[in-house]
């Protein structure tokens, strides 16, 4: 089956009383140009270890297997996940997991190492399947997913902007986060309400000890809680070990050089950063 046709993949659907499933993000990719776009933003090559996530019926998996990669690819979708292999010709580089993303063990899966992770996400937890998997200290040092256009904003939101938000903080606090391309809702069946992107994540390496990581995530969680207060004002009423008095609170504030008076979308990952050494020389 070509998988980039539209009248197959519908074809196929109807014939095997398959109904795509808005909850679990069904919506299959069926643009070959939007496929090329991601392999070739991802840099998949022979020999790589790629995981896949959301395989669908599997458009990326055969491209990639197509370019000599070994892809893992976990599916929720019992149905999916039986007929992935077989329908691909059962490849010798293909592991499928039947399994929700957000109920695996991580440390299993990513232990042994990913040179990659290529994945059409699922719209309704597409971001915390990302987070999860790049935050991890087993993270594939390259992330290319295909989210929801306006999530993929969130993703790469500098300073002082709107789409400014935790997960965008987080993520780049480890990765250059770039967009690569839109992408037209049009490209996919069942069309999608909305149009996605193509994003890639490059990690980098981090300065922060693993207790001053530990304070810049507790601080930025808070932060973005009330993130429309001034964030001294709002550490006033934080709990331990975040919440200090007035005076101890400027005078960490000022050893990182920021405001108090600061919101906590204003500030850059290197202020976060600075912050977080900040608070955690202080709770020594």
């Amino acid at each position: 089956m070509n998988l980039t046709s539209p009248s197959q993949v519908k074809a196929w659907c109807i014939e095997n009383g398959f109904h795509p499933n808005r909850t679990l993000g069904q919506n299959f990719l069926i643009d070959r140009n939007i496929l090329e776009a991601i392999l070739d933003a991802a840099g998949v090559a022979a020999g790589q270890r790629v995981l896949e996530v959301g395989p669908g019926l599997g458009v990326l998996t055969e491209a990639m297997l197509a370019r000599g990669a070994r892809v893992t690819a976990v599916e929720k979708d019992a149905r999916l996940a039986a007929r992935l292999a077989g329908a691909l010709g059962e490849p010798a580089g293909l592991n499928v997991i039947e399994a929700d993303a957000l109920q695996l063990d991580l440390d299993a899966l990513l232990g042994d190492g990913f040179d990659a992770c290529v994945s059409n996400l699922p719209y309704s937890v597409g971001t915390r399947i990302l987070l999860d998997v790049a935050l991890h200290r087993c993270a594939p040092p390259v992330l290319t997913v295909l989210v929801q256009a306006e999530v993929a904003e969130r993703f790469a939101a500098p300073p002082a902007t709107a789409a400014r938000g935790q997960a965008g903080v987080w993520l780049q606090l480890d990765y250059d986060v770039r967009l690569v391309r839109a992408v037209k809702a049009s490209c996919f069946w069942p069309r999608p309400e909305v149009g996605s992107t193509i994003v890639r994540l490059d990690r980098r390496v981090s300065r922060l000890s693993p207790r001053e990581r530990q304070t810049f995530f507790d601080l930025t969680r808070y932060a973005f809680m009330h993130r429309r207060k001034q964030f001294g004002a709002a550490l006033r009423k934080a709990p331990a070990p975040l919440g200090r008095d007035d005076a101890t609170l400027a005078a960490l504030f000022a050893a990182a050089g920021i405001e108090p008076a600061a919101r906590a979308e204003q500030l850059t990952n290197g202020q976060w950063q600075a912050l977080a050494r900040s608070f955690t020389e202080g709770q020594e």
